[in-house]
């Protein structure tokens, strides 16, 4: 954007020695953001093996593997704005230490769970670390580039996602097939020291200079209404019926301490975030395209798991393998997004991303338990380039939609849609999936005994082991029932996140910008007069 010759000049933002090594911060971040994408893809591909019973795992029923994912997701949004506003307030480089010091120390007790129990209880306090990593890791990087830079560092930070999502089901597979379920949380506290050292040395500390006052009640609000909601969708899934008193008591309450929030955020002479942003078509947009894509993809990436090894037959490592496409579509195409939006206007390329999300998901409908690997390596890159596509512009537009200074609280509005929409749809796709499959294999149960029926009906590890305990004769036909149940559920299930992700291409397309058109004027942030946000090491 050209800066007309009779323009003052104005001094950057960014202090020239941080400016100097402001890629070299970025790669510490993206490291910082690594652990926490790369446990939750290496979970993923674990599933099965923590469902085994001992020795092999610790016999984790579908439900309470859910709870492993969800108490960490629970935990996460609840806090992921709270963390954001203690990173603008006390400094975001304090807040990413601390986070991931506690993540490192709750992925090493949970890599020594003895019960599921233990696991969740571990998991959550992994979700407090994370909470505080997250948001900081991406206000920090508004801090340290200019405004002309950050949608390049956004596209490459976002790419990170995808180098997570690689490694961590291949990083898993890897681990599961020579050592120990426990050995895939293990993993993590290696990779936490390097990121503290590295953190401490390279990363400058930046801070709201003029954070007015606390806004206590706000803060209380958030979290009460964020862990209500959640909870009550977790549940509704756990259940798979979202009619159940205990989750309607819930989602209502929480809706209802939100609307609280709300209304108290506009009637505060101090609000802990200017509920006025929202008012803007593009911001909202953004972040409820944020949502909805998580929200489709989450359900998916669930079960895609159970269908590649239990179906399929694959071992983890092979799973994780076949995720790579996905993971490589994202590293090639996230960094350069902002190549194309500045050619098409973020409107048409994140309705196209959408459009390409939703038929990845549709092919799903069409998988079978022959489908050739070669077929599923292209959907899962199409979903990925799609994704690659989304992510990096809704991103810009959250970000910049807000002041530098409250870079921690925009972040944090960011990941709070994304974790919400992905247990919303982990614990709704979860319970169609459910739904559907315990209708379809109950007329294949007659042969099983009457004490463990209700257990061998509640997915397809259950049935599975059931049958394999029958013996040869009378468990094959039960475990190839399973298969047939199990791919109906699925199909139905990705019909439903097509459905969301289609809902997501029309909300872009009518509310995001267009192509912007060609400036003339200076920038706001190269205007005089402004005053640089406190940078230090």
């Amino acid at each position: 954007m050209p800066i007309p010759s009779g323009a003052p000049a104005a001094a950057p933002r960014v202090p020239e020695a941080i400016h100097r090594r402001r890629w070299w911060i970025l790669a510490v971040l993206m490291f910082s953001l690594l652990i926490v994408v790369l446990d939750n893809s290496i979970l993923n591909v674990a599933v099965k093996t923590i469902a085994s019973p001992a020795p092999t795992g610790i016999g984790a029923t579908q439900s309470e593997l859910e709870w492993a994912i969800n108490s960490y997701t629970l935990v996460f949004a609840g806090l992921l704005f709270t963390a954001g506003l203690l990173g603008d307030r006390i400094g975001r480089k304090k807040v990413l230490l601390a986070g991931i010091l506690v993540f490192g120390i709750g992925s090493a007790l949970a890599a020594f769970s003895a019960s599921p129990g233990e696991l969740i209880t571990w998991r959550a306090l992994m979700g407090f670390g994370a909470a505080f990593v997250m948001p900081a890791t991406l206000a920090v990087l508004m801090n340290v580039f200019e405004r002309d830079e950050q949608p390049k560092a956004i596209g490459i930070w976002a790419g990170s996602v995808g180098l997570g999502i690689a490694i961590g089901p291949i990083t898993g597979g890897l681990l599961l097939e020579h050592f120990w379920w426990g050995s895939i949380f293990l993993v993590n506290v290696p990779v936490v020291l390097i990121a503290l050292i590295a953190m401490a040395v390279l990363v400058p500390d930046s801070r709201d200079p003029k954070p007015g006052k606390v806004d206590p009640l706000g803060v209380a609000l958030s979290i009460v209404g964020l862990v209500l909601l959640v909870y009550g969708i977790i549940r509704g899934g756990e259940l798979a019926d979202f009619t159940d008193t205990t989750v309607l008591l819930a989602i209502a309450g929480g809706l209802l301490v939100l609307a609280g929030f709300v209304w108290h955020e506009k009637r505060s002479s101090h609000p802990a975030i200017d509920i006025t942003y929202f008012r803007k078509p593009a911001f909202s947009a953004a972040v409820a395209a944020i949502a909805l894509v998580f929200f489709a993809l989450m359900g998916v990436t669930f079960f895609s798991a159970f269908y590649l090894q239990s179906v399929r037959g694959y071992t983890a490592l092979e799973s994780g393998l076949l995720i790579v496409p996905l993971a490589a579509a994202q590293m090639i195409f996230a960094p350069r997004a902002r190549l194309v939006v500045d050619r098409f206007g973020a409107r048409a390329v994140c309705t196209a991303g959408m459009l390409l999300v939703a038929a990845g998901l549709a092919s799903f409908a069409l998988f079978d338990a022959g489908t050739p690997v070669w077929v599923m390596c292209l959907v899962f890159f199409v979903q990925g380039t799609g994704m690659a596509h989304i992510m990096p512009p809704v991103t810009v537009a959250v970000m910049q939609a807000l002041p530098r200074e409250k870079a921690g609280s925009g972040s944090a509005i960011n990941n709070t849609f994304r974790q919400v929409g992905g247990a919303l749809g982990i614990a709704v796709l979860g319970s169609v999936l459910s739904t559907v499959y315990r209708g379809d294999i109950e007329g294949h149960l007659g042969a099983v005994p009457a004490g463990v029926r209700d257990v061998a009906g509640e997915s397809i590890e259950a049935t599975l082991g059931v049958a394999e305990k029958l013996g040869p004769v009378a468990g094959k036909p039960l475990a190839a029932a399973a298969n047939d149940a199990f791919i109906s559920a699925m199909h139905v299930t990705a019909l439903g996140s097509a459905a969301v992700a289609l809902i997501g291409a029309v909300v872009v397309g009518l509310f995001l910008p267009g192509r912007p058109p060609a400036r003339t004027e200076a920038p706001e942030e190269a205007r005089p007069g402004r005053t640089a946000e406190p940078l230090s090491r």
